[in-house]
């Protein structure tokens, strides 16, 4: 009890609502992402970059890592982010940061789903747009290589985010696939953002 009082009020705040707090920006970021989902555009995503800053950008990246990003090219984010939002004094590091925790949640939403609901629950999904033989490609590196190919993949442009069901059916522990995929996405957005720094000449 003494130990509890010794806590400051934010310490103390912190630990009996730091959870709900959490919670809450996530399903906040979620609604943002299901709206993009349903009614977004390239145009769109750009407005809120410009106007929402690092908040539209994790949103966004949530869809992205989640494989929902269907009305945008997800090679575009980074480079977008740095180049609108770099120019109102956010550090490139920062919203390399923001889109890899965004990629990343958005990933272990569709690992969890993979690993709790199974492949036939995905495969009747209209959201998910992998077919099976394609799928049955990624199974087949996932069983060959194993983890590795987790930040193998996220990190290439054509394979990101592939192994992250295979990854769910192989029942894969959640704490690994998070620090690999996060691995690489970090790969991944920060050669994008040198790419668009050298494009906008910042290099």
């Amino acid at each position: 009890m003494v130990e509890v009082e010794a806590r400051g009020p934010y310490r103390r705040f912190l630990a009996d609502y730091g959870v709900l707090l959490i919670v809450g920006v996530a399903l906040v970021a979620a609604a943002v992402a299901v709206g993009l989902f349903l009614f977004g555009d390239r145009a769109l995503v750009r407005s809120l970059l410009d106007r929402y800053g690092l908040v539209a950008l994790f949103a966004v990246l949530i869809l992205e890592g989640a494989m929902l990003l269907y009305f945008a090219p997800s090679e575009a984010l980074v480079p977008a982010g740095v180049a609108l939002l770099a120019d109102s004094g956010v550090e490139v590091a920062v919203v390399i940061l923001v889109a890899v925790g965004g990629a990343t949640v958005g990933q272990f939403l569709l690992f969890t789903f993979a690993k709790r609901g199974g492949r036939e629950y995905l495969l009747e999904k209209p959201w998910f747009r992998v077919g099976e033989d394609r799928l049955d490609r990624f199974d087949t590196w996932f069983d060959r290589w194993g983890p590795l190919v987790v930040p193998v993949s996220n990190a290439l442009l054509f394979t990101r985010g592939m192994l992250t069901v295979p990854a769910g059916l192989a029942e894969m522990e959640d704490w690994q696939f998070l620090a690999l995929s996060a691995l690489g996405t970090l790969v991944f957005q920060t050669w994008l953002a040198l790419v668009a720094l050298g494009l906008l000449g910042r290099l």
